[in-house]
This record gives C-alpha cells, structure tokens and sequence, in this order.
C-alpha cells in the first residue's frame, strides 16, 4: 500500500508539471497583454494629454449649459458664439480626406517607419553611413530607403490630394441664404481660394435675390462652405439640404415639406415634416424679418432617431422635435419650396458625426506576415553575422597569429561585426518594397482595365482608389452589405395579386423588355445587351436551384401551358425553382372583357378600385405623360400597377379623387370618388385605411395593411385566424422536412453545398479523377437538391385532392355546375379559363387557406406583401364614428393615441378584398453573386435603417435567406437578450444548415450598453452564417464593423455601400468598395475600390481578389528566396577568405544583381501571374478559402521556401567548389572568374525557377522578358569585359570573359551541369508532389486517414491546374461560370455516370 501511494503521488505530481507548463505560459501571456494595454492606455492618455490638448490645443469639449442657443434675427449679422468653445460655430466645410497640410507630412513618416522593414532599412542605413564601418558603400541604403519612402508617400498624398478636390466639389455646392443686399453681388462668394479654379463651381443666377421683392435683404446664392448657423436658407424641390435646419415653412400639403432620407439612414419611404403652427407668418421676407424666435437646441450628437430642444417665440416656449428638423443628407421631395433655419454645420452635422472621420490609412493583411518574415530574417542576419564574426575570431588565433603577412592587420571585432551586418542586410532586400509597389501599379492598371467589370449603361469602369491593400482582395471574410442602391435598385414593381384564392403575374415590364429584344435581334442586336438580366458576368447555374425532376407527376390534374416559354416569365431571384402563376393580369383583362358580369370579375374590378384608391399619391403630368408623386415607393408601385391595368388616377386632391376607368371594353369612363377621411399609415398601426364616397352615394373604408394587422378585422376573423395557424402548421413541417433532407447533402469542409464533387478512385488508379455533381443522376428521383424542389413537391403530392389554383389545369369538367352561377355569354371561354369554374373560389374558407398560402409563396420569393380589405359603412354609423374622429384629430393631448383609436372603431368586420405582392427590384446579378460568395466561406451581412419585414424579404429575394433558412429574431422588447441569445446558440449547434439572425438597431444598443451582452452576441457571430440589422444608423454599422474586427482578428472585413450613410463602415473595414449608384457618389469616392454594379463584386474578389493575393505572396516568397539563395554562397565563400567580409561577386554586378537580372521576373510574377483561370475561380467559388486560409504565404511555406533556397546555395556552392578544386584545372583561378560563375548560375537558375516553373500564366510579356533578362546578362558580361578598368583588384574583369575563363571549357561545364542538376531536382520534387497530391497523400500528418471524396477547397492547386487543361472540363467550368438560362436543364445539370474524365 505505501509504495501505491507513493506511485500514486508521483503521477499526480508528473501531470501537474505537464500542465503547469501551458498554464504558466498561459497566465504569462495574459500579464504581458494586461501590461501592453496599461502602457497602451498611458501612451494615449500621454498623447492626448500633452499632443493635443496642450500642443495642438484640441481640449474636449464641455456640454453647454442649456444646450446652444440659435436666435432667428435676420438683422443680426454677427457670427454667433459657441459657448462650448468661446469662439464662433464651426464652418459648413467637411472632410473626408485623411489628411491635412499640417499633419501630412508627420502622420505619414510615423505610418511608413511603423513598417518593419523600413525601419530595419534604417536601422540599418544609419551606422553604414558612418565612414570606415561599411564595406559596401556609404549611402547604398539610406538613399534608396528615403527616395522609396518619399515616393510612397508623394503617392499617397496624391490619392488624398483627389479626395480633397471631391470636398471641394461638395462645399462649393450654392445655397440660398437669407442676407442684406449689397452693390457688389460678388462679395457673397468668399475672396479665399485654396485650390485654383475652385470659384468657378458655383453659378450665380441672373436674379440672385430672387422674385420676392424687400428693399434690403433678399434670397443670395452662397457655398454651402459658407453656411452659417443662425442662417435661414430656402430649399427649392429635388435640392439637397445644406446643414440641419430647423423648418419654418413649407409649401406642401397642409404644411407639409417630404423628405428623402435614403442617402441618410437608408429608408426608402418620403418622410414629412411640419413646421410649427407659429411661424405661420415666415413664408415671406417681410415675415422672417418681423420674428423673434429663439431656438435651444442640443448639443451636436449621433443620434438620428432623437432630437430634443424648444423654441421661445411670441412669449410662448413650444418643444421641438425631430418632427420640425430636417438633416443635412436629406433631399426635399414632392415640395416646392422649404424654409429654414441653421442649427448645425460642417462636422457637426447628424450625418458627419455619424461617419468615421479622417480614417487611418489601411495595411495590407499580408504586411503581418511579412513583418513576421522580416523578423525571422533579421534573426538569420544576426546569426549569420555573429557566426561569421565568431569565425573571424577562430581564424585569428589559429592562423592570423602565425602568419606573418598578415599579423599586423587585426581587425576590430566591433568593424567586423558591423561589416558582416552591412553586407548581409540584402537578406532582407530593400528593393522588396521598391519592385512591390511596381507591381500594386501594375495590379491595379489590370483591374482598371477589366472590361468585365465595366458598366455599359452607366460608362462606369471599376476602379481602384487604394492600391496598398490589392491582395486584401483575396482574403475577405466577412461582407458588410447596405441594403438600398447597393443590392437594390430603389424600383418597386407589383408582381404578383391573389384574388379569390386565385394567382396571378403582373409582367407587363417584362413583356415590354422581351419585345425591345425581339425588334434589337431583328436589327442584329445581341440579346445579351437587350435582355437586363443576361449578363454573362453573373451567375453560375445553382445546382440547388434547379429543378431536376417534374414537381407532379404525369397523370397530375395541372400541367403548365406548353405554349409559354419559361424564360418569358418572371422569376423569383430569391427562388428561382418556384413554379409561377401561368395566368397573368393580361389574361385577367381578357376575362373582365369576355365575362364582365361574372363574380369573379367584380371582385377584380373591386381589387384593382381598392389600389386605385387607398393611396396618398398625387398625379402629375410630365412630357405629356401621367406619373405620381408618392411618399412611398409601394404606393407608388401599386397605383400605377392600378393604371396599368385600366384604372387611372387623373386627379387628387384633399376632397376627391378622380379615376379615368378603361378596361378595354370600348366603355372608357370617368368617376369621382369623394375623400372623407384618410387614417394615415405609422409604424406602430402597420395599416392604412380611406373611407370614400362611391359616386352612387354608398360609403366605403379600404384598409390595406400587413396581414398581421388586418386578419384580426375580417368580419370572419376566426375562420381567417384559423386557415392562417393551419398554412403556418403545413409550411413549418415542410421546411422541418427540407431542412432534414439538407443535412443529407455533401458538405464542404467550412459547412457550404459544393459547386462540385471531385472523387479519387481509389479502388482503381489512384491517379485518376472524376468530376461529377453533388447529387445523384436524374434516373434516381429520391435524391433532393434544393429546399425549394423539395417544398414543391410536398406540396404537389399534399394538394392532389385539392389542386392548387395559381398553375393552369385542364378541363375540370364542372361546367355544367356552374352554368348556373354565371350568365351565358355568346363567346365560349378559352381553355386557360377553365380554373375559374371551379365552385370552391366562392368558398371564403378556401380562399383564405389558398391567400394565405400564396402569402407565405410570395414572402419566401422576397416580395413585398400587403392585404386589402374593405367594408360598407351605413350614413348613420358613418355619422357617429365621425364625431369621435374629428375630438381626436382636434385634441392637444395624445392625438396620435386618440387617432388611433378611433381607427380601431372603424376598421372592423372587413371583408378580405385580395393580396398584393411588390418586388424591390434587385441589382442584376445580385443573388447569383450572394450564392457564390457564399459558396467562397464568406458571411454576408445586410446592415440597412429600413424597417425589419422589408429586411427580411430582402434578405429573401437576395437569397442571404434561403428558403429552410432558421432565422432568429433578436428583440430586445420580447424578454431578456442574455436568454434569447443562449437559446439561439443551442438551436445552432443543435441542428441547423444555415442560420440567419435580425437585430434592430434599437436591440443592438442595448447589447452595446452591456459587457456581458457584447461577449454572448460576439461569441454568437462565428456561429451563423448571415446577419441582417435593420434601423441601424451609420455610426452603428461602423461600430459593428469594428466589433467584428476587434472580436475576430482573424477575419478580413470588406464594406460595400453607395451612399454617404455607408461612409463610417466603408472606412471602418480592412476593405471598402463603393458604389457609382443612384444615392451619389460619395462612398465610390472615399472608399479603396469603386464599381458600378454589385454583381461585379464577385469578379472583384473571386478573381482579382486571388490573383492579387497569389500573385503579392509569390512575389514577397520568389524575392525573399532568391536573396536567401543568392548570398549563401558568398556566406560560404568567407571560410577561405579568413572570415574577412571580402564578397564573392563583382561589386558592379552586385550593385545591379535586384536592378537588372531579378527584378524582371518577380515583378512579371507578381503583375501577370494567374494560379487559375478566371472561369475556373467564378465557377467554384470554393478556391477563394486559399486566401482566407494564408495558404500562399505563412511561415511553414516560408521555412520550406529558405530551407530550399539555403540547400540550393550550397549546393552551387559545393558544385563550383569541386569543379575547381577537385574535378579540374580552371584556366582562370582568380576570384572574378569564381565569382561569376556563381553569378551566372544564380542569375540563369532565379530566373529559370521564376519564370518557367512558379508563373502557371506565361504570356507574351513573361516570355519576352525571360528572354531579354537572358540576353541582358550575356551583354552585361560583354560590358564588364570591356569597360571594366584596368587597375589592381581581386575582381580583374577587364578582358576575363573574351579571352580567360570565357574559353574555359571547365567553366561552362560547371554551368550547365549544376544549372541542369538544380533543375532536375526542382522537377522530381514537383513530380513526387504531384503525385502525392492526386494520391491524397501530400497532407501533414500523411498516416491521418483520408476520404475518397475531399472538399473542393482541399485539392492541391496542381490538380486544379491538371483540370484546366481537360476541353471537356474546361468548357464546363467555363459555362458554369456564366448564365446559361437558355440551356436545357437536363444538359446543364445532369453528368452522365459514365463519363468518367481521367485527367492526370
């Protein structure tokens, strides 16, 4: 027992000393982290301190006492003062460039020595210009360092010279202003100019005062620079808004002045705003100059969704409210003139607070890396240097001491240490950054020029503004995506109706397109151009979206209509597979004209009455053309979806409407509908109702609304509620069934659905290949590719008692019961007709079931629905109701409460009139490019200030959701977050294919507010796959952005916006792409890279992203490799030399060794090198984890590469030794003829190595480079031989290559025996590897076992390369990486079992 124990005690102590060890490490590491944030924390606090507070006088400012005072006094021209600072409020200039004249030139020399190298450089090239240290020349390091840095930086200051002149457009900008009237009319635009020819931006009109008439002051056209606060500025419709401004008067309706705040916060709907009914008098001169207001308003913040302040006039102190301020961002809309008064300027304006000021210049992610090479070379130079110093030391006690001729010539070890060093630093080479700037250059030139990524509608190439961070490109994670103008195009159309449990397609867009490429192919235009949504740059085939099998079988009741082509329809983008509605609205037409009277078509007509009247759209006339002023774009969108379809809305005012009626019968007409009273739409209600007079004298309320709001008001509500549980029930069970069925896919090694399979024959020859499709040939129906088919065809097989309304069927054979409910007309129905005799559409239970079910369709196709209702109201009733209507609308206290209210009353028993879906048309190309992004292991997030649902069904049609998407809702109103988000992290991680969470800006604040919440929410992140966040302002999208950053440092963070509400994210990320797009151009001009269109996105990363990436790792791994190669040798070489630094090569070649015969061949490498084809790399997105994964360039490639580099330096080395030494008798034994012989063989070997066997992409350029770097030696040696100067030297060049060692045999042998001997053993190692590769067996550990089937991603390049060379293969990724809508399904998707391509 005691010697148990005692064993028992000593394997406890064994396992405490095994696992102290990594927790002593551990705890250690967390201390120094703790120390380098206190030192951190100090250092800014030092800084802010004694920088900028006392250097800089930039001291905090203070909250005002009572927040700042603005008085409107328009004879008061003095500046107002900010009692925050004691001087006057800040100019109404902005910046978005990063720098100033001031802190240029510092900022810059602190961010270019902040990179190791340059700093090594110079630690370097200060002691080598002390004189008598050096043996390689004074300055041959410090001068080159500073023309680089200087020129580096004169780059940089150029690019930010360009954003200077774009503020400058911006602040130049003309304003009307309130002011006194002068003689000179110039004097209003300011005498300082700091750019040239920056005056002429602004035009100055004819009549500068404009047509009211004052005999003193007038209406005068400034820059907006020169905005001031406490100025009144008058806005004109579709002018933007200089500065916030509180209103004072507007001349829309009732008052009212709309806005568009979508460059602002993203939204897309007109938002009003109101002036307070005591300035009444301030629409004239005459009437600002008589007011005496005072305006206190807060302190400038970020705060778009608040505003607080009062205003003090007649006595009288009213609150204001963001109600009566309108931002500076804003764009007046539907009104004709505004009026207001300045509150904020410049910077501190809502819009600019929110955005990332004067952001840091951005590194390269491949820099750490390259700073961690940098670092271990350094330590390779110090040993190097300390070996070789080491040497010289043993060399002078065993042989310096005996030697007489040179005993007397002892060195200092300080000069030989620091000599080794000097000669050594090109280890690290300086023209690293010289040749990688060349070819940023020539990188960014080549995707300037892409004509792939050139815009033909708007003349808009791709270009790039930052070419510091190219290969960036290639490694992105994470995608920061707005919503409007970046994904959508801002353009509503109505799509789709559900009428009576009937569906049916509105497509009159697309009709009219299709005969715009009918009449352009008669011309001999190709349809490419004329078709909006055939561009070959976008959109693989998605092999889970097509459709594989017949979603009924044949002896199914429905068929589709053999005489409609497929691509003739409109297609969901969010669910291209969705069978659509084979009748349209046309058709519906057609039906009204042939059966005017029949049930069906009053309750049509009634449908399309109800869009044509519940709106607030105004008509208005444009180029002899009827168009609408709306306040949202789905008003919009309905109402001329009313008028295309034979209700017009002529005229409308406050009292009537007016709709011009033809419906093609030969019976046009015109009624007048009477306007009651209209329960405006809010966010909080989700509904909106009119109640009108019908010109036969009967009342009406129309309520149109989400179908959470108007299911509870059905006069059958219960029934309603009922079917609605029931179609939730049936679509939850069949996503639960698609989502089971998806877990049985293949899966790639990051949890995508691969593009494609790849599958080693392992029984057979393990060299050959297969390539084949995810899924099983079409003779196996049981195999699923996509949620979506599955969905339908569970809902086939469901519904065969009951076949689904919305598809055309054959003849039900129901005529004869029905002939009764409709009368005989003289024309018998066409056959497409048929459905509508089916007794059950009368049926309201059926019809809410079948509604309710389309509702869920077209939520999960990404449109945009809403219900109609209605009811008829009796006089008497009407009468009552108006009474409590008219107290509330005229009550001081809850108004809105009351309206609301009151509403309630009427909006009861509603009869259900039909269901409406709105598309928000997509950018062309933009789902397809979400998928594929998808499919590269990037997470895409949607950050938008638009509200959740229209998120949402974004989100849909984008297909960032996928139709078995589990999505989770984080609300802060619906309980604690800290359980929520525990609860969707055990959903996740349970089972779930793809997760989808939505967060509101409203919930994210709160989780900022909370340390506890922050670390669940960002342990949450690396767990799903796409996040929406919706009413999120800038400053909460650049925050997000840098949580990400801060939380996954890993990750490489790309923003893509269009409008200045972007700016902040698109500066917060490691990568910023703006887009040319509607909302202006202010993220294309600020932000790293600029393209026309989203789908462009994909080419930009998946192609020119690796590309770049590959192409900067080789270039930084060749460069690095060849000087490890290059000067092993010459560390060789000291042995027999006494250790006393004397170099093996000619110092004039080694002056041009990086100039003239390497530089060639790593820049080639690095401008033209292309790994992949750009069809391979768009049609398998999954090659882009090569970049995320630092597979082209980490430090285990990087001691791979010097290993080789250092074996085949002395392998040259001992080659040329033997052959003098042991072989053979040289004819020239001097040590040029030595020397460059090495040289030759350095020279022709790098280059051989670069040019043939690491570039894959041998061009013309590259080949003709090779060539005349070849011939480039050969006449360099020519010149050396004879302009070398004859003089007494260990380098005796003068007339060696002509007559000495140029016609020794001896020497030429060498060179191309070890030349041949290097390339040899280059080509077996690449042969074994290839192999290998192919077999399975080229992995890290090689016993762990392998699967037949490897992921896409975790093939070797080399066998991706062996692919590309198949034709049979190569014209498949070629079409998968272009749109083949035209093809056949069954051509595109199904891969013959048997045919078996084996390539290697």
């Amino acid at each position: 027992m005691p010697r148990m124990a005692i064993h028992v005690e000593f394997d406890v102590g064994k396992k405490q000393d095994i696992y102290t060890i990594p927790t002593v490490a551990w705890q250690t590491r967390k201390r120094l982290e703790r120390v380098g944030e206190v030192v951190q924390r100090c250092i800014e606090e030092w800084y802010k301190r004694y920088i900028l507070e006392i250097i800089l006088r930039q001291k905090p400012l203070k909250p005002s006492k009572d927040g700042r005072h603005v008085p409107l006094r328009v004879e008061d021209e003095d500046d107002l003062i900010d009692e925050r600072r004691g001087h006057p409020y800040i100019s109404n200039t902005i910046r978005t460039s990063r720098y100033t004249l001031i802190d240029f030139l510092p900022k810059q020399l602190i961010f270019q020595f902040t990179r190791l190298a340059n700093f090594y450089f110079l630690c370097v090239g200060i002691p080598q210009a002390i004189p008598g240290l050096s043996t390689t020349g004074s300055y041959t390091t410090i001068l080159p360092l500073l023309f680089f840095v200087l020129l580096t930086i004169a780059k940089e200051g150029y690019d930010d010279y360009k954003r200077h002149r774009l503020d400058n457009l911006e602040n130049a900008n003309a304003a009307r202003v309130l002011r006194r009237k002068r003689l000179d009319f110039n004097t209003a635009l300011p005498a300082r100019r700091w750019f040239a020819g920056r005056q002429k931006t602004v035009e100055t009109d004819s009549e500068p005062w404009g047509d009211e008439t004052d005999s003193e002051y007038g209406w005068r056209q400034v820059k907006w620079q020169d905005v001031k606060v406490g100025d009144v500025v008058k806005l004109v419709r579709d002018e933007a808004v200089p500065a916030d401004i509180v209103l004072l008067h507007a001349t829309g309706e009732n008052g009212l002045a709309y806005i568009d705040t979508m460059d602002l916060d993203g939204e897309t709907n007109l938002k009003t705003r109101e002036s307070l009914p005591d300035f009444k008098d301030c629409h004239t001169i005459a009437g600002l100059r008589n007011c005496r207001a005072e305006f206190v308003v807060e302190d400038p913040n970020p705060d778009l969704y608040r505003f607080d302040g009062r205003v003090t006039i007649h006595g009288r102190t009213l609150p204001l409210t963001s109600n009566e301020v309108i931002y500076r961002g804003s764009t007046l809309r539907n009104t004709g003139c505004a009026i207001g008064i300045v509150i904020n300027t410049g910077e501190e304006c809502k819009i600019r607070m929110n955005a990332n000021q004067h952001p840091h210049a951005k590194k390269p992610a491949l820099e750490t890396i390259a700073n961690k090479i940098v670092i271990t070379l350094a330590l390779y130079v110090i040993i190097l240097t300390v070996g070789c110093s080491m040497g010289y030391i043993i060399w002078r006690r065993s042989t310096e001491r005996i030697s007489w001729y040179v005993s007397m010539a002892t060195v200092e070890f300080k000069q030989i240490i620091i000599g080794y060093a000097i000669m050594f630093n090109n280890v690290i080479p300086l023209a690293l950054y010289v040749t990688l700037e060349i070819t940023r250059i020539g990188q960014m030139v080549m995707l300037n020029n892409d004509v792939e990524m050139y815009d033909e509608a708007t003349d808009t190439p791709a270009r790039c503004n930052t070419n510091t961070i190219l290969e960036n490109l290639g490694q992105v994670s994470y995608i920061f995506s707005d919503k409007t103008g970046t994904l959508t195009e801002n353009v509503m159309k109505f799509r789709k109706m559900s009428i009576a449990g009937t569906s049916w397609l509105h497509e009159p867009d697309i009709q009219s397109e299709e005969v715009a490429a009918v009449s352009n192919n008669s011309l001999g235009v190709g349809t490419s151009f004329a078709m909006p949504r055939k561009s070959r740059e976008v959109a693989s085939v998605i092999h889970e979206d097509i459709e594989l099998y017949p979603l009924s079988s044949p002896s199914s009741v429905f068929t589709p209509r053999s005489e409609r082509r497929s691509s003739s329809q409109w297609r969901s983008s969010g669910r291209p597979d969705h069978p659509q509605p084979e009748v349209t609205t046309a058709d519906l037409l057609e039906y009204i004209k042939l059966r005017p009277a029949s049930t069906f078509a009053r309750q049509a007509k009634d449908y399309i009455l109800s869009m044509a009247l519940c709106h607030t759209c105004l008509p208005e006339v444009q180029d002899g053309k009827v168009d609408f002023q709306a306040s949202s774009p789905d008003e919009l969108a309905l109402v001329r979806a009313a008028h295309e379809l034979g209700y017009l809305v002529a005229h409308r005012s406050s009292q009537a409407v007016t709709l011009r009626i033809d419906l093609g019968d030969g019976n046009p007409r015109t009624e007048i509908y009477q306007i009651l009273d209209v329960i405006e739409f809010s966010s909080k209600r989700k509904r909106m109702s009119i109640i009108v007079r019908y010109p036969d004298g009967r009342i009406c309320i129309i309520c149109k609304g989400a179908d959470s709001m108007i299911l509870p008001r059905l006069k059958l509500a219960h029934v309603a509620m009922q079917k609605a549980t029931e179609v939730r029930k049936s679509v939850e069970m069949e996503r639960e069934l698609l989502r089971k069925s998806e877990q049985l896919d293949v899966r790639n090694s990051f949890g995508g659905r691969p593009s494609l399979t790849l599958r080693r024959n392992i029984a057979g020859n393990r060299n050959s290949i297969t390539i084949a499709e995810p899924t099983a040939p079409v003779k196996t129906p049981a195999i699923v590719r996509s949620r979506s088919v599955e969905g339908s065809r569970i809902r086939g097989s469901e519904d065969k008692s009951r076949p689904p309304l919305g598809i055309r069927t054959t003849s039900l054979d129901v005529t004869r019961t029905l002939s009764r409910l409709s009368p005989s007309t003289p024309k018998p129905l066409p056959e497409k007709f048929n459905f509508l005799d089916d007794p059950s559409i009368y049926d309201e239970s059926t019809t809410f079931s079948r509604c309710f079910k389309h509702l869920d369709d077209f939520a999960t196709e990404g449109l945009r629905t809403l219900l109609f209702a209605r009811k008829f109201i009796p006089e008497s009733e009407y009468a009552a109701w108006k009474k409590t209507y008219d107290e509330a609308t005229t009550s001081l206290v809850n108004r809105q409460d009351m309206i609301e209210a009151a509403g309630e009353l009427i909006e009861q028993s509603f009869d259900l009139v039909g269901a409406t879906a709105i598309e928000d048309k997509l950018q062309v190309g933009v789902p397809e490019t979400i998928d594929k992004l998808r499919r590269a292991n990037i997470k895409i997030w949607m950050l938008t200030g638009d509200k959740r649902e229209t998120a949402i069904n974004i989100a849909h049609s984008a297909r960032i959701c996928r139709p078995g998407s589990d999505i989770f809702i984080l609300d802060s109103t619906k309980g604690s977050l800290e359980v929520q988000i525990n609860d969707i992290s055990e959903d996740i991680r349970a089972e779930c294919t793809h997760s989808v969470v939505v967060i509101d800006g409203q919930t994210l604040t709160v989780i900022e507010q909370s340390a506890l919440l922050t670390d669940l929410f960002y342990t949450l992140i690396p767990l799903i796959d796409s996040v929406i966040c919706c009413r999120a302002s800038p400053a909460q999208k650049s925050a997000i952005v840098k949580g990400i950053r801060q939380r996954v440092p890993t990750a490489l963070t790309l923003a893509i916006g269009d409008g200045a509400n972007d700016l902040a994210m698109i500066s917060a990320s490691h990568v910023g792409v703006g887009i040319s797009g509607k909302e202006g151009l202010q993220a294309a001009r600020v932000a790293d890279y600029a393209i026309a269109q989203f789908r462009f996105l994909q080419r930009l990363l998946l192609v020119h992203g690796r590309w770049n990436y590959v192409r900067t790792a080789k270039f930084i791994l060749t460069t690095f490799w060849k000087e490890m190669y290059f000067y092993m040798p010459t560390a060789m070489y000291q042995r027999y030399n006494g250790y006393t630094g004397t170099s093996l090569y000619e110092n004039w070649s080694l002056t041009v060794f990086n100039t003239l015969f390497t530089s060639l061949c790593v820049i080639c490498l690095g401008i033209w090198e292309q790994d992949l084809s750009a069809e391979t790399l768009l049609a398998v997105p999954e090659l882009y984890v090569h970049g995320q994964r630092n597979r082209e360039l980490n430090i285990p490639r990087f001691v791979r590469w010097m290993a080789g580099a250092a074996t085949e330096g002395v392998l040259v080395w001992l080659g040329v030794w033997a052959a003098y030494s042991v072989f053979g008798l040289a004819r020239d034994d001097a040590l040029f003829a030595l020397g460059d012989l090495v040289f030759t063989i350095g020279v022709i070997w790098i280059n051989w190595k670069i040019f043939i066997m690491e570039t894959h992409h041998k061009t013309a350029i590259v080949m003709g480079a090779f060539g005349i770097t070849m011939l480039g030696w050969w006449a360099w040696q020519g010149f050396l031989d004879g302009v070398y100067p004859t003089q007494p030297s260990p380098y005796p060049a003068r007339g060696a290559f002509s007559y000495t060692f140029g016609k020794d045999p001896l020497w030429w042998l060498t060179l191309i025996v070890v030349v041949l001997v290097l390339i040899s053993i280059e080509l077996v190692y690449k042969a074994v590897k290839r192999n290998l590769v192919i077999a399975g067996a080229w992995k890290w550990p090689p016993w762990k076992p392998r699967s037949a089937d490897d992921s896409l991603e975790e093939w070797g390049l080399e066998v991706w390369q062996e692919l590309e060379q198949d034709p049979v293969i190569r014209e498949r990724l070629r079409r998968a990486s272009m749109e083949e809508e035209e093809a056949d399904d069954e051509e595109q998707d199904n891969i013959d079992p048997e045919d078996v391509i084996k390539v290697v």
